[in-house]
């Protein structure tokens, strides 16, 4: 999955050791780095689109092998779109048949940090695009195909800028909310957060699929 920044403990440099810049340019470094700990490290072009590759050259041996998902149709022609299913979790995998690669790869993963009560519910996406097929409403399409199901999303500790901005437009269609996980139980806080909170690892954004409420799996406010 993607990688992720780790917060590691750093000493300021001396005054002798500051670089020609000053340390208020320094500070000011420092300060942005600590408030995006929360955002996904993007995947060098070069490396997304050689696991995509290699991805692509297992799929025909995987077991139980992906089967065709005939209730998502994607606006370009030409893709396909599988579904794999293993230990609860779902990969769905969008080739182009014209091009014979793998265009994206899209999981709904389980979360360990839940308790098995919301497990049922909830699986947390991760998409991988490759580059030319982006801003082609691939993720989108796989997401309310997802949504529509009745089934509900939940972030992971970190969300990338483009899926946070995923997120906010698919919001206009389905209920979202965010939720505080404490001893892998949720606890509602609203359709909307401070900036605080917002940073927390242990505060999660949840959108509801077709029919559901939090009612079904977070505990009492």
């Amino acid at each position: 999955m993607s990688p992720t920044l780790v917060a590691t403990p750093f000493a300021l440099p001396l005054a002798s050791a500051l670089p020609p810049w000053g340390a208020p340019r320094l500070l000011d470094l420092l300060r942005r780095l600590v408030t995006e700990l929360r955002i996904d490290v993007h995947l060098p072009e070069v490396e997304l689109e050689l696991e995509l590759q290699r991805l692509h050259g297992r799929l025909p041996g995987l077991n139980p092998a992906p089967q065709p998902l005939a209730d998502l149709h994607l606006p370009r022609a030409g893709l396909r779109v599988t579904l794999r299913e293993a230990d609860g979790e779902q990969f769905v995998y969008v080739t182009d048949t014209v091009r014979d690669r793998l265009a994206a790869y899209i999981t709904f993963n389980r979360l360990v940090e839940i308790h098995r009560r919301a497990d049922r519910h909830l699986r947390a996406p991760h998409t991988k695009v490759s580059v030319p097929y982006r801003r082609q409403r691939i993720a989108s399409t796989v997401y309310r195909w997802w949504l529509d199901g009745g089934r509900s999303a939940i972030t992971g500790a970190r969300q990338s800028p483009a899926a946070r901005a995923l997120w906010l437009s698919l919001a206009r269609d389905y209920p979202l909310s965010y939720v505080r996980i404490e001893n892998k139980r949720l606890y509602p806080l609203g359709d909307r957060i401070s900036e605080a909170d917002m940073d927390s690892l242990q505060v999660r954004a949840v959108l509801l699929g077709r029919g559901r409420s939090l009612s079904d799996f977070v505990e009492a406010a």
